[in-house]
């Protein structure tokens, strides 16, 4: 099947649509536990760079099991598969010129590296909100670690799945120390150079 498509050249390419939105694409990409406050740093993040006049995109887990992903479960192979259609999803974005805010559990470093490859390591940036499960269990807002606990859910990262935390290359983002909107303002700081055209 894949010997008969063909990739269609176009006029207007990524270079041409960073000119007119006046900066670079990019694809920054938050890991951590379930409640980490990956979800609420994405947020306010968007506003801050919109607020700034860039062009963005927020891509949530739980919105794309929603609508795109929703045949998906939880198994690893399932996580894998939500993971690469995530990054092709976000790809396509960045092409047309957008910083992308993504905010997953991704636990595998494998995963992530694979995300990156998709899209291009010099449009990826990783950021770790640390939180610890003990934290991540209080807030448990929507009750999934004590379902998890119970055993009613199966490979729930952090319980009965395991985590691997980033260990290189990353904005390290305590939530012990930093609070949304600083957070924030921290990913802002650290992507300038990423996203600033050049002269």
């Amino acid at each position: 099947m894949q010997e008969n498509i063909f990739e269609q050249k176009l006029s207007i390419n990524s270079e041409n649509r960073s000119q007119l939105k006046g900066h670079r694409p990019l694809l920054i990409w938050l890991t951590g536990l379930s409640g980490s406050g990956k979800s609420t740093i994405s947020n306010v993040l968007e506003i801050k760079l919109h607020e700034l006049g860039l062009h963005t995109y927020l891509l949530d887990g739980d919105n794309i099991r929603l609508g795109l992903n929703q045949n998906l479960g939880f198994s690893p192979e399932d996580r894998q598969e939500n993971l690469r259609r995530i990054a092709e999803v976000a790809k396509l974005m960045i092409d047309a010129g957008l910083i992308v805010i993504a905010a997953f559990v991704s636990p595998m470093i494998a995963d992530r590296k694979k995300i990156a490859e998709i899209v291009g390591t010099d449009k990826f940036v990783e950021v770790f909100v640390d939180t610890s499960i003990e934290e991540c269990e209080k807030r448990d807002t929507k009750g999934l670690y004590a379902k998890a606990r119970k055993g009613e859910i199966s490979n729930f990262t952090g319980v009965n799945a395991p985590y691997e935390a980033p260990t290189q290359n990353f904005i390290h983002i305590q939530t012990a120390k930093f609070s949304p909107e600083e957070a924030s303002a921290e990913i802002v700081k650290n992507i300038q150079t990423k996203i600033i055209l050049s002269k």
